[in-house]
């Protein structure tokens, strides 16, 4: 998304951000930011950077900056990105463990004053203590917040039992696309809101059709071929049902359940009856003939329905505008519902992404400078700016959330279903303590391969995930410096196996 631009979009990017910034002064100098000649420094920590913040600047910090120029913003990394520019490629990677990273910059004597960070960071240091609550605040400012998503603030509130300790001025969110003619050729109704998954299951059943290079199959979770139906269950399928591989303490598989079996089943039959395809087989095919529209599934007709992010779009307008220039493609009639839910957890099931989310450090030593950044940001002005742009987000405030480029959609796809709650911060704690617990995943999607070519019923394999799963947690409890090969065997450094 940081790109170079040439001088022209440079200087008319500035002006035009400096005009748009006139017409915001009255409302920002209104604040206590703008009441002091003297020069503040207003320090925001973000999860990582280093070496190039201005996309981060552009985005946030610089109309602020310039609607209340007493005040200076410095960017603060927990990660310095620049760190893993100049390593070894020999050197194994090290996930990063970014809640004690934020911690470090949250305390200490030059402490900053807000945290912009993702959802299970945020959670993590609410339960700590360590972020100021914002509902006092947007009380005594009669800030409104009844504009917002409904899925935001109650996402945000999830993280605080029922408190406001952090405010996103956007997000990112996935909805249910389907081809209207497919549906219409097999005479089928399409889908509609708030479905089930056995709902959109049994459509994608009545609408799949045609045998080898002609089949058109009936659903698929990824537009993109080459996806990988575990590592699909496990971002789209599995997160609302909150079903966990291991228990919290990281010494018990928790797999070999009647709930894992069930999810196993479905899947691995929808794929042997060729409902959703073998997306590998299909981009080896095309190997040879690859464009931008034949490898998208969805834009080449070979899906009826795909989930897909808000900003896919802005790529099936641009496809359709191009249509003419396009070889044998036709412009795809689309439309959005919401991603199914599971019966269990009716109305949840939202992909929602907050971009931005912001707040207060409780050390913050100019709590009221980043109270009127936060209050900037996530205000009306704000998002009047940013609903001029075409951008990749959607706003958070539902007043200037309108269709893209002029199109009729259901728009409220992305937004109707309450996100699935953060993951366990302690989970999180522990997989950036133990790296080996990445393993186990990887060794249950060779489980699961072994379901799809008949070699394993669903029940056998996840009882083989679990025996292997729980040599493995046992082996990272002894050494939770433990990492593992391909085959889950105990990882021996090089140096360790020539010493030896």
């Amino acid at each position: 998304m940081m790109k170079k631009f040439g001088r022209l979009k440079k200087v008319v990017s500035i002006t035009l951000m400096a005009t748009l910034a006139l017409g915001l002064l009255a409302g920002c100098n209104s604040g206590k930011a703008g009441d002091s000649q003297q020069e503040q420094v207003l320090r925001i920590g973000v999860l990582s950077g280093g070496y190039n913040d201005s996309y981060f600047r552009q985005q946030y910090t610089d109309v602020f900056e310039f609607a209340n120029q007493n005040v200076r913003i410095e960017i603060v990394p927990a990660i310095d990105e620049s760190e893993y520019r100049y390593r070894e490629s020999s050197e194994p990677y090290v996930q990063p463990d970014y809640v004690e990273s934020m911690k470090k910059i949250t305390g200490g004597s030059n402490p900053v004053d807000i945290v912009m960070a993702d959802t299970d960071v945020i959670n993590q240091l609410i339960k700590e203590n360590m972020l100021k609550a914002l509902d006092p605040l947007i009380q005594e400012d009669k800030f409104d917040t009844t504009d917002f998503v409904p899925a935001v603030i109650e996402g945000i509130k999830d993280m605080g039992e029922g408190s406001l300790y952090a405010l996103a001025p956007s997000f990112s969110s996935s909805a249910l696309y389907y081809n209207k003619q497919i549906f219409a050729d097999a005479g089928v109704e399409p889908p509609t809101d708030n479905m089930t998954w056995d709902d959109i299951f049994n459509l994608a059943r009545r609408v799949t059709k045609g045998e080898g290079k002609e089949r058109v199959y009936g659903f698929n979770f990824s537009r993109y071929m080459g996806n990988d139906l575990f590592w699909d269950i496990r971002s789209d399928y599995l997160p609302a049902l909150q079903l966990k591989t291991f228990d919290d303490k990281a010494e018990t598989m928790t797999v070999n359940t009647p709930q894992w079996t069930k999810v196993w089943e479905t899947a691995s039959k929808l794929y042997k009856e060729k409902i959703i395809p073998d997306s590998n087989s299909m981009m080896e095919e095309m190997e040879d003939n690859w464009t931008p529209v034949n490898s998208d599934m969805f834009l080449s007709g070979k899906v009826a329905m795909t989930i897909g992010e808000n900003y896919y779009v802005n790529e099936i307008y641009d496809a359709n505008s191009n249509a003419s220039k396009i070889k044998n493609f036709k412009p795809v009639d689309w439309d959005v519902v919401t991603i199914p839910s599971h019966p269990e957890k009716p109305g949840v099931g939202g992909k929602i992404w907050l971009n931005g989310l912001f707040a207060i450090n409780s050390a913050a030593p100019n709590p009221e400078t980043a109270w009127d950044f936060i209050k900037f940001i996530n205000g009306e002005d704000w998002a009047k700016l940013k609903s001029r742009s075409n951008s990749y987000e959607m706003l958070a405030r539902k007043s200037y959330i309108k269709p893209k480029n002029g199109l009729d959609y259901n728009i409220q796809a992305f937004y109707l279903l309450k996100p699935v709650p953060p993951s366990d911060s302690k989970l999180d704690k522990l997989m950036a303590e133990r790296q080996g617990l990445y393993s186990i995943d990887d060794i249950g999607r060779q489980f699961f391969q072994e379901v799809l070519e008949n070699k394993k019923t669903p029940e056998e394999a996840l009882k083989a995930w679990e025996e292997k799963g729980n040599t493995m947690l046992q082996e990272i409890k002894n050494n939770p410096k433990t990492l593992f090969q391909q085959d889950g065997t105990p990882f021996v450094p090089a140096d360790a196996a020539v010493a030896g």
